[in-house]
């Protein structure tokens, strides 16, 4: 894939030149593009039922976020990285309003893989859904455990809450358990757990000399139950941890794009380059194999 960045060319040149890079990247300018005339066309019809007309449409399709969905949207580009110098919800909305969810998904979420010891986890969702209901538990379990076997892993999968199994009964942890009724009334072979504390979760001893009923030991992928846990969790595990955190990690989206935060240094932004490539062969593949 040939790298490209969208935004003032001198400026960029300049950077080049600064760092002393050997790089040469495509570069685009919406302001100057010749068939920006085409990307608002096609903008204004993807949202002319969402109050935008075609003269707010050239406005917004000269935003270098809009610009570079719109390119993807349009086959001219792979996949999208934004976010390093906007808000995360001013990349996720425009993301989901051009692309939509895939294929057989009803949200997005976000998902950190986060390396401890030499260990992998799959932490979620700690960026897009805020109160998450015990549908969207399920979904985000389920988008997760997806992504994990894309990585290779064998996904086991554990809800969490502040009960273990009914230990502490309440609407909070109540919501856990439908979740995980809803999990299995739709996919009984789904290695899935809960509701669990975290230390249940990830130490093995803990689940087998307590709880030997339970369907996961050992536990990879997190589900967390709202963004404020899995969000304190994530950063308090990178800061005080020495965990690696990469992320965030769109999933669910109708298409590969993929949001950096705000000061992200020059690893984040290898990685979610890295994520985003992958994605966008699996997608690929994903096409071209045979019905």
């Amino acid at each position: 894939m040939c790298p490209i960045l969208v935004g003032r060319p001198e400026v960029i040149r300049d950077k080049i030149e600064t760092l002393g890079l050997d790089c040469k990247p495509q570069i685009f300018y919406p302001a100057t593009i010749d068939k920006i005339e085409l990307y608002a066309q096609a903008y204004f019809e993807l949202r002319q039922r969402k109050w935008i007309t075609i003269d707010e449409a050239r406005k917004r399709v000269c935003d270098p976020n809009i610009f570079a969905l719109m390119m993807v949207a349009r086959h001219e580009a792979d996949a999208c990285i934004s976010g390093l110098t906007h808000d995360y919800p001013e990349v996720i909305r425009p993301a989901l309003q051009i692309h939509h969810t895939y294929p057989g998904a009803t949200r997005a979420a976000g998902v950190y893989i986060m390396i401890v010891n030499n260990r992998t986890y799959l932490f979620t969702d700690a960026t897009v859904n805020i109160d998450p209901s015990a549908e969207d538990l399920a979904e985000i379990a389920c988008l997760a455990a997806d992504f994990a076997c894309q990585l290779g892993l064998d996904p086991r999968v554990a809800l969490l809450s502040f009960s273990n199994f009914g230990s502490t009964p309440h609407p909070l942890s109540q919501k856990v358990k439908d979740a995980l009724e809803i999990i299995r009334s739709k996919s009984p072979d789904f290695t899935v757990d809960g509701e669990m504390q975290a230390d249940t979760a990830v130490v093995p001893e803990i689940i087998t000399e307590r709880y030997p009923f339970s369907q996961v030991k050992d536990a990879n992928v997190l589900v967390f139950p709202s963004i404020e846990v899995a969000n304190i969790a994530y950063k308090l595990l990178a800061r005080l941890g020495n965990a690696q955190a990469i992320g965030p990690i769109l999933l669910g989206v109708g298409a590969p794009v993929h949001v950096l935060q705000t000061g992200d240094d020059v690893r984040d932004i290898v990685n979610i380059a890295a994520v985003a490539a992958i994605d966008a062969m699996r997608r690929d593949n994903l096409r071209a194999m045979p019905l």
